[in-house]
């Protein structure tokens, strides 16, 4: 069960209903999704976000298709549906749960063999559930694991949204969180607004106040001085990406956290599913980082600050290397001072 009463992504009436982040918290709708390439837009256009999200969503879209092209032919069908992975593989390039989610609907269809459509479809749609079940269920056990990490009274700063809305529910970095309240410990949470899309602000801290867990926003250049203060106990993140060695990519942002948090003696977590630990990839030197529109930076909605003309870089993520990260979160227990040997083990037990 989701647990939260945040339904990220929902099936309603043979359609993926997702939840529009980009105008929370001012509206609270949905958007229905009948087919892989309006999955795909949805996901290139921050309507959902968050890898587990987007690894669920991606699930669905593929089972969208399928049950769009169910009458077709055989050929058809797989010409048709090969396009629709495609253009669900193209929506977005650092968060690895969306490929890991393509590569395990594709192990699907290719173990129905020369099955018909119609029963390809119902049983990518039954996988696309499943896929989506479990997030839930591997988030409450980090949250579990993560919690224990936390003192009674523990002041947490996060970065990014990590919560129900970047999952199936309960939520990675924010699991954590919900876990340590539903164990009786009275902690609160710090959220640095996340610039420039501004998902701390937006996103955390309107799940934190629906749910009454205190919580304090701050803009993403005050933290150092809270720590300095010591005002921060722990950071707890989310990350869209972990490569083999332990590094980790996370939104924008994340990487001069963890510095700061090094400078102060300040244990930095980062909680992740398997899913999200890319061993193809040695270290974060090879993760692809997304850059996207410089709109996102010159202002926000209808508001412009920045003067017509100027030059705007807006990478989208950064990379934290190992020797920062306290330790790894994960489904299967936390990771101290990650590397690539305790990596490995996590998948060999």
């Amino acid at each position: 069960m989701n647990m939260t009463g945040i339904e990220t992504l929902r099936w309603r009436y043979n359609k993926l209903e997702m939840i529009d982040q980009r105008i929370l918290p001012g509206r609270f709708d949905y958007i229905a999704y009948d087919c892989a390439a309006s999955v795909a837009e949805g996901i290139r256009s921050m309507v959902v976000r968050g890898a587990p999200a987007i690894g669920c969503a991606a699930a669905y879209g593929v089972a969208l298709e399928a049950l769009r092209l169910r009458e077709d032919t055989l050929a058809g069908f797989a010409e048709k549906l090969d396009l629709g992975f495609k253009s669900l593989a193209e929506s977005r390039p650092t968060a690895v749960n969306l490929f890991w989610a393509l590569e395990r609907m594709r192990g699907v269809w290719a173990s129905m063999g020369t099955a018909e459509p119609l029963q390809i479809a119902g049983r990518l749609l039954q996988e696309a559930h499943e896929i989506s079940a479990e997030d839930i269920r591997i988030n409450r056990a980090m949250g579990d694991f993560g919690a224990a990490l936390l003192k009674d009274g523990a002041r947490v700063l996060t970065h990014c949204n990590a919560g129900a809305l970047a999952t199936a529910g309960w939520g990675t970095a924010l699991g954590v969180i919900r876990s340590a309240k539903a164990q009786g410990k009275q902690v609160s949470v710090i959220a640095d607004e996340t610039r420039p899309f501004l998902q701390g602000a937006r996103l955390t801290a309107w799940e934190m106040v629906q749910e009454n867990i205190p919580v304090t926003l701050i803009t993403d250049n005050m933290s150092g001085y809270l720590m300095s203060k010591g005002e921060v106990d722990a950071v707890v993140v989310g990350t869209d990406r972990v490569a083999a060695n332990g590094d980790v990519a996370n939104k924008i942002g994340t990487y001069m956290v963890a510095v700061l948090a090094r400078r102060h003696g300040i244990p930095f977590y980062v909680a992740c599913p398997l899913s999200t630990i890319d061993r193809s990839i040695a270290s974060g030197a090879d993760i692809p980082i997304e850059e996207r529109a410089p709109e996102e930076v010159s202002g926000f909605r209808d508001c412009q600050w920045a003067a017509p003309g100027v030059a705007i870089r807006n990478p989208a993520f950064d990379v934290t290397p190992a020797d920062l990260v306290t330790g790894l979160i994960t489904e299967k227990g936390v990771v101290l001072s990650p590397n690539s040997e305790k990596i490995a083990k996590l998948f060999s037990s």
